[in-house]
């Protein structure tokens, strides 16, 4: 078992801050440790009250968990003051497992959790010693010094922000308006790291992040792999969201990938896949079913059944989940998917006589993945996608695709379509 350790406030709405962190951490795996630096009074409506606890008691804090916990990943979160920056800057000094910065300086509910000295001593007290920094819009802006209008804005501001010390920063795109895009970089590279955008505001979505980087490098990820992990489990948060209080809904950081619930699913459905769908229609080659995790973002992250192995087993091929993963990043709801090898004429009668069925002609193949291409089809198509017919490579035969929430929904999306294969 890991450890990690947040040094953060507490919410006692228990939507965000220290709590939002142990409930991830323990999510992901790791043990979680906490050093609380303010004790706030809040809900999903507001913060009434904010009180930063006395600078003893924070770094007592601190060395306790330091002295008998080997910590091997940590993030910082609502740290209010100068005087705290420096309390943990001086504490961490000498340490050297990653840390993650989250910046927090405006609650979701619009509320500050800064005072005016915090952002000048978060550069030169903290910035430094970060592994990671991960400012939104509005910190983004403050810490740069830049109004951030779109991605070229977002990658000048990282560019500025990791020239204040950072080893890599991501800045989130959540509040900035087009295509959800979240940029990562480490002096090196500048990662375009594409998502779904639910339209909603959550509370406790950006620690969550944090503190789910945090735990993925407890447990040793690398830190690109820690940030796609991290953002995997964001997105499935969003999913299963709720609303527990009268104001904003909450982040679900309890969240739990259940890749065994996954794989049963799909091996439940295999042997009424077989039944159903004739010989003449199986495709000749790759998977026959696939079920995804929520909120999925690689091809790891996708399930296969195939014929050949007679069994289900994660992780396909980028060609296998490029169209999956791109109809989940229009429609996370969409996991499941059965491919069939389909009658050329009747696909083109059939997609020319169904809603929701949509063409994929090689203009919409072509190109190096992931390139938008697909999900801007599905998008300009103008109606819910829940059937691919994939004319890329023409011939007697094409590729369709039927989508579902899950197997079970599959199947019984098939039995029209077998019919009309049929006529």
């Amino acid at each position: 078992m890991r450890t990690a350790l947040t040094i953060a406030g507490s919410d006692s709405g228990g939507g965000a801050g220290i709590q939002a962190d142990l409930k991830s951490f323990a999510a992901a795996g790791v043990h979680g440790t906490s050093v609380i630096t303010c004790v706030t009074a809040q809900n999903t409506k507001a913060v009434t009250s904010i009180f930063p606890l006395p600078a003893a008691e924070i770094r007592a804090q601190i060395r306790a968990v330091l002295d008998d916990f080997d910590v091997r990943g940590a993030k910082t979160g609502m740290l209010y003051s100068a005087e705290i920056v420096r309390i943990v800057a001086e504490e961490l000094r000498g340490t050297s497992f990653p840390l993650v910065v989250d910046p927090v300086m405006v609650a979701t509910v619009g509320a500050r959790l800064d005072r005016e000295d915090f952002r000048d001593a978060l550069v030169e007290h903290l910035l430094p010693r970060a592994d990671l920094v991960t400012p939104n819009r509005n910190e983004a802006e403050k810490l740069s010094g830049r109004t951030l209008e779109g991605l070229g804005d977002m990658e000048a501001a990282a560019r500025a922000i990791r020239d204040l010390g950072p080893r890599a920063v991501l800045v989130k795109g959540g509040h900035v308006a087009g295509e959800l895009v979240d940029v990562l970089y480490d002096g090196v590279r500048m990662r375009h790291l594409r998502s779904f955008r639910y339209p909603k505001e959550l509370h406790g979505a950006g620690c969550t992040l944090a503190a789910s980087i945090a735990a993925y490098r407890a447990q040793g990820q690398p830190l690109l792999e820690a940030v796609q992990s991290a953002r995997r489990r964001v997105a499935s948060g969003f999913l299963t969201s709720y609303r527990a209080g009268r104001g904003v809904e909450i982040i679900n950081s309890s969240f739990r990938e259940d890749r065994y619930g996954v794989w049963r699913a799909l091996m439940e459905a295999s042997p009424r896949l077989s039944t159903i769908v004739p010989p003449r229609l199986r495709p000749r080659r790759g998977p026959e079913m696939l079920f995804a995790l929520p909120g999925a973002t690689s091809a790891a992250d996708v399930c296969a059944w195939r014929r050949a192995e007679g069994a289900a087993t994660f992780g396909v091929t980028p060609a296998e989940a490029r169209v999956p993963l791109a109809v989940l990043h229009v429609n996370p709801t969409l996991r499941a998917s059965a491919t069939l090898k389909y009658p050329a004429k009747n696909a083109s009668r059939f997609a020319s006589g169904r809603p929701g069925t949509l063409v994929l002609g090689p203009e919409t193949r072509q190109g190096r993945p992931p390139d938008g291409r697909i999900e801007r089809a599905i998008v300009e198509a103008g109606t819910p996608v829940d059937v691919l017919v994939d004319a890329a490579h023409g011939g007697s035969d094409t590729t369709l695709r039927v989508f579902g929430e899950d197997p079970g929904r599959v199947l019984h999306k098939l039995r029209p379509v077998l019919r009309a294969a049929r006529a």
